[in-house]
C-alpha cells in the first residue's frame, strides 16, 4: 500500500510558515550594524641585481634606485572614511655585501609627501642571503595622511658600488587594511 505523503508534508510546512511571524523585530537596529572587514593586498615588489647599482656605460655608481607604484585602493572616499588602521610588512632578501637604506614616501597627486617611513636592510652574501623584515603600523591621526596618498615611491640607497659587485636585493610587501564600515547619515 502506497501512501502519498506530499500533501500532508506541504500542509505542515505551510502551517509552520504562516505561524512564524516577524513580530518583535526592530528594523531600526540595522542602523547600528558595523562591519569590520580586514583586507590584505600586495603593495610593492622588486628584484634588483647588484649590476643595477652601477652604470657600465659611464663607469659610475648609481647609489639610489627609485620606483613609484600607484595605490588605487586608497583613492576611494568610502575607503578613506572607513580606514582605521593599516599594517605594512616589507620583507627584503639581500645577497649583496652592502647595507641598504630603504625609504617609502607616500605621495599625493601633486607629488607632495603625505606619509613617510624608512628602514635599514642588513647586508648579506650570495652564499648566505639575509632576510630583513620591517613592519609599520599606521593608525590614529597618521591614517588621514596615509589616505591622502595616490602612490608610494620606494628609494633604495647603497653606500658604495662598483662593477665587481654581485648579488641581488629582493622586496616583497603587503598591506593589511582594517576598515570599520557604518551607515552614514
Amino acid at each position: 500500500m502506497k501512501k502519498n505523503l506530499l500533501f500532508p508534508f506541504l500542509g505542515v510546512l505551510i502551517a509552520l510558515f504562516i505561524m512564524s511571524c516577524v513580530k518583535d523585530t526592530n528594523f531600526d537596529q540595522a542602523q547600528e550594524v558595523t562591519l569590520t572587514p580586514i583586507v590584505e593586498l600586495d603593495l610593492i615588489y622588486f628584484n634588483l641585481d647588484a649590476g643595477d647599482f652601477f652604470d657600465t656605460v659611464s663607469s659610475t655608481p648609481r647609489l639610489t634606485i627609485t620606483d613609484t607604484t600607484d595605490i588605487r585602493f586608497l583613492d576611494d572616499t568610502g575607503t578613506q572614511e572607513s580606514l582605521k588602521k593599516a599594517d605594512f610588512l616589507f620583507v627584503f632578501t639581500n645577497s649583496i655585501p652592502r647595507n641598504f637604506q630603504a625609504d617609502f614616501q607616500f605621495l599625493d597627486s601633486l607629488n607632495t609627501e603625505t606619509y613617510f617611513t624608512s628602514t635599514f636592510v642588513a647586508m648579506g652574501t650570495q652564499a648566505n642571503p639575509v632576510v630583513t623584515e620591517f613592519t609599520q603600523t599606521v593608525e590614529g591621526a597618521e591614517i588621514l595622511q596615509l589616505t591622502q596618498a595616490d602612490k608610494v615611491m620606494v628609494s633604495v640607497t647603497i653606500p658604495s658600488s662598483d662593477a665587481s659587485l654581485e648579488g641581488a636585493l629582493n622586496l616583497k610587501s603587503k598591506t593589511t587594511y582594517y576598515l570599520e564600515i557604518k551607515e552614514r547619515d
